[in-house]
């Protein structure tokens, strides 16, 4: 019985999450038929109803709040015992939930993470990829990666390695449109900008020996994209100006298929971070992934980012 109230428990975590029923479902193994009797089951066993269902979506009641709270507390208490018992057998096993941004998720940490299931295959990944930034709690995440230092402080912040952006653009662009050596030269290029959940990222900031400044990008004038590796890829095309963090842009930067512009004014910017949960029990799997990006991005700035231009010893702080 207890381990079909927790299942149940699950199913409902799962359908706030995911805001589906059948989602939820699917990701037990179980029909949408099967999943709308387990929670009619335990609504009834609660006397309370946890959802108002329509035919698009599911809201919350009241009392569902305040069950989702404790449901959480439940599952991963049940999950800090498991992995506690497997710590001291020394096992990476289970499945590790990480959230990153898009263009570095698909192109750097997927790799990465490859690597690491193969010296752990009884391991299972769940990579979320957005250039939005996740709730951990309510995405149900071990490690989120992120680009700065979040001001959340129920989380826990573990620097991975320093990190910068840059303009940048393709040659094909630079020679139909000319390159700019200042700040103020570009006000007549075109420019890719990307759209977070946030607000756009069109705001750039510039430092050097002599002066710093900012340029806001109109959007009206610009190409806009959701998707970090989609703008990388328009401006490989010649589609326009972008910025990108240096760890997404160095292979392109290395094969000469974009150029950094304005390299003197790049700003000086908070590093690549690992968001943790403050009190959540840390599996063995997570603590070893976290082992594991350390190194990577260690030999990262070494392998990636020798050579290419850095921030100068007079640049300001940027603001994202």
């Amino acid at each position: 019985m207890a381990t079909d109230k927790l299942g149940d428990m699950r199913l409902f975590v799962d359908a706030t999450a995911l805001g589906s029923l059948s989602a939820a479902g699917r990701k037990m193994g179980i029909s949408p038929a099967a999943a709308s009797t387990r929670l009619a089951k335990l609504e009834a066993s609660l006397q309370s109803k946890l959802f108002d269902r329509t035919t698009r979506a599911l809201r919350l009641t009241d009392e569902g709040r305040v069950y989702l709270h404790y449901c959480r507390l439940a599952l991963e208490a049940v999950e800090a015992a498991d992995s506690a018992l497997l710590a001291g057998q020394g096992s990476i096993r289970g499945k590790v939930r990480i959230s990153a941004s898009t263009d570095f998720g698909r192109n750097l940490l997927a790799p990465w993470l490859a690597e690491f299931s193969e010296q752990h295959p009884q391991l299972q990944i769940a990579l979320t990829l957005t250039d939005s930034l996740s709730n951990l709690l309510q995405d149900n995440m071990d490690i989120a990666i992120r680009f700065g230092k979040p001001e959340d402080s129920s989380l826990v912040a573990r620097l991975l390695a320093p990190n910068w952006r840059v303009l940048c653009a393709a040659p094909s662009y630079l020679e139909k449109h000319g390159t700019p050596t200042t700040p103020e030269q570009l006000s007549n290029h075109h420019f890719i900008v990307l759209i977070t959940a946030a607000g756009p990222l069109n705001e750039y900031y510039f430092a050097n020996a002599a002066q710093c400044s900012k340029l806001s990008i109109p959007l009206e004038q610009a190409w806009e994209t959701n998707d970090g590796t989609l703008a990388r890829i328009w401006a490989q095309q010649g589609r326009g100006i972008t910025r990108k963090t240096i760890w997404d842009a160095a292979a392109d930067l290395h094969a000469g298929h974009l150029k950094v512009l304005l390299p003197e004014y790049i700003v000086d910017e908070p590093g690549v971070y690992a968001l943790l949960h403050r009190n959540r029990f840390k599996a063995p799997r997570v603590r070893a992934l976290l082992d594991f990006l350390l190194a990577r991005f260690n030999q990262g700035q070494h392998d990636l980012l020798e050579g290419l231009p850095q921030p100068g010893a007079q640049s300001a702080t940027a603001r994202r």
